[in-house]
């Protein structure tokens, strides 16, 4: 090379190419961008202030001079504005977060001839190994960048609302500092009082429940330049990716909106009542945590009385029986700050769909409404009389229990007996036959708090009922009543031969042909020859198989009403 002609020695210098034969320094800078990172969201620009790690090394030799990898901080500088040597203002100009650059800085634009600290010789090119970790400005506000946003959004955060929402937390190199999730539980707050950094108080207002958001928060509006603990340095800037998981204000009330309403709603409940309802619950964010249906079993509660949460007791008046509704109570009105157990964590907003089975009050009467009565009604159902009747019994959700039509004939029963219900007992009384009924009969009337078999505990019934037939019947304790006047003497009337004596051939013919003339009346619901022929015993003293006159005894139950009784 160095044999070679000269007018093409010197063309090649004016080519700027550096050849042995006549060394020289370099007139620029040489960048070399050997690492570039797929994304770059912003470049470094004159007037940012940056982050960044570094090595500098002398051209020369190679030999470290100094290290931010060392010292174990990076640096922090403004670019552009002569606060770096020349070299360096325009060689971190454009540069991305996480991008890595080798800047080559000749002695002119780095420390010239004069060299500086014992460090920097005169006249020396040095080559920094650059890895940028952040930018800002000065004028840089919060970012927001909203990820996914859900369909309905009934109300959106204000300042002074209580938040829970958890994060995950980054630095603009996207290396972690924190994350909710890891401790799996949401950070809770107030907002915009104070007790977040400056540009999360700014950049969690507006947010839906379920909402996700980027929020770009500079250092200055972060934690600046003492930084906080060992994972964000100072002058960092913070990338917050936050879902929203709750939010309400200290001075919300219970709110509630009607899902169904029933046609027909004659009362509603109120404090004392006694409700069987069904529920799912969830939070805000939808996620479950408790559901009746599961259970498949109804919450069963007094309301107003202390029971449940003071939200839920609110809630519970003035609900109509088949009632659909959603209910939304703030943690002041649940499990405030604490929770509940592994459930319900603490500030939460809880979301009840609730929907109402029956209510009660313990001094409700059975309630009887008549559908239909015949134009002819001659005599009306009372206690002793055997009546045969269809029924269908439901909840007051329509749920069939149990139907008279799931049997060959209709149901019998001697009313007053005992056999049936109190208040089924009640809702047959006084009707006529071919009268209809619809029979309410709470709980304290029917199978009480524990139910029976198909029927849960401390329902309310409902009876659909019609009288298909009646037949009189007898006081307690009697057989046979007269429905007129006895015969007298009566002895004589039953000694139908006149031999003076009475077998239970003659007897049993005497007493079916006075209940043939309407004269008299058997009890109803027993076999006619077991009920004569107990009538008989009961007047055969001596068990000779036969009455004479003076066995023969009368039974009077009243001196108003005769029912005598052989």
């Amino acid at each position: 090379m160095c044999q070679m002609d000269l007018n093409k020695c010197f063309q090649l210098l004016l080519l700027a190419v550096a050849v042995n034969c006549n060394p020289s320094p370099l007139a620029d800078i040489v960048v070399d961008r050997y690492d570039l990172p797929k994304v770059c969201s912003r470049e470094v620009q004159t007037g940012d202030f940056i982050r960044y790690h570094f090595n500098g090394t002398f051209y020369e030799d190679g030999k470290k001079f100094d290290s931010s990898h060392e010292r174990g901080k990076a640096f922090v500088s403004q670019v552009g504005l002569g606060k770096l040597i020349t070299g360096m203002d325009r060689g971190l100009l454009g540069m991305c977060v996480n991008e890595q650059r080798r800047i080559t800085v000749p002695p002119h634009l780095a420390y010239g001839s004069v060299g500086t600290g014992g460090i920097i010789p005169p006249d020396a090119t040095l080559v920094y190994d650059i890895l940028l970790l952040d930018i800002w400005n000065a004028e840089d506000k919060v970012q927001i960048r909203t990820i996914s946003k859900p369909g309905s959004c009934r109300r959106t955060t204000v300042a002074s609302d209580f938040i829970r929402y958890h994060y995950n937390g980054t630095l603009l190199s996207g290396e972690a500092f924190d994350s909710s999730y890891s401790r799996n539980g949401t950070y809770d707050t107030y907002l915009g009082l104070g007790d977040l950094i400056k540009g999360m108080d700014e950049g969690l207002v507006s947010m839906c429940v379920g909402e996700k958001r980027i929020i770009i928060v500079p250092p200055f509006l972060a934690y600046g330049e003492t930084g906080h603990g060992t994972k964000i340095p100072p002058q960092a800037t913070l990338v917050f990716e936050v879902l929203l998981v709750d939010v309400f204000n200290p001075k919300d009330e219970v709110t509630a909106k009607v899902k169904l309403m029933p046609k027909n709603c004659t009362r509603k409940t109120v404090i004392g009542d006694y409700i069987r309802y069904h529920y799912n619950g969830t939070f805000q964010d939808g996620t479950f945590f408790d559901s009746s249906y599961q259970r498949n079993s109804t919450y069963n509660t007094y309301i107003g009385m202390g029971y449940v949460i003071h939200g839920m007791d609110k809630a519970l008046q003035g609900l109509c029986m088949g009632e659909k509704r959603r209910i939304t109570i703030p943690p002041h009105m649940a499990y405030g700050e604490n929770g509940s157990g592994n459930l319900i964590p603490g500030s939460a907003v809880l979301i009840f769909d609730i929907h109402v089975i029956d209510f009660h009050n313990p001094k409700d009467p059975v309630e009887i409404r008549v559908t239909h009565k015949p134009q002819e009604c001659n005599m009306t159902s009372e206690v002793n009389d055997l009546i045969h009747y269809r029924y269908n019994c439901s909840l007051m959700d329509g749920t069939l229990l149990y139907s008279s039509d799931h049997y060959d004939s209709p149901s019998v029963t001697t009313l007053g007996a005992g056999k049936v219900i109190m208040g089924l007992e009640e809702g047959l009384k006084g009707m006529c036959v071919g009268e209809r009924r619809e029979v309410v009969i709470p709980p304290h009337w029917a199978h009480g708090e524990d139910g029976a078999v198909g029927v849960p505990g401390s329902a309310v019934l409902l009876f659909e009922l019609e009288l298909v037939t009646l037949q009189k019947g007898v006081p307690e304790g009697f057989m046979f009543v007269w429905l007129g006047d006895i015969p007298d003497p009566l002895f004589n009337a039953l000694d139908l031969n006149g031999d003076k004596e009475v077998p239970l051939v003659e007897f049993s013919e005497f007493i079916r042909l006075q209940v043939k003339e309407g004269k008299g009346r058997l009890q109803p619901g027993v076999d006619i020859d077991s009920i004569i022929k107990n009538m008989f015993d009961n007047q055969d003293q001596n068990k000779d198989g036969k009455i004479v006159e003076d066995e023969l005894t009368v039974k009077d139950e009243s001196e108003k009403v005769r029912r005598d009784e052989l």
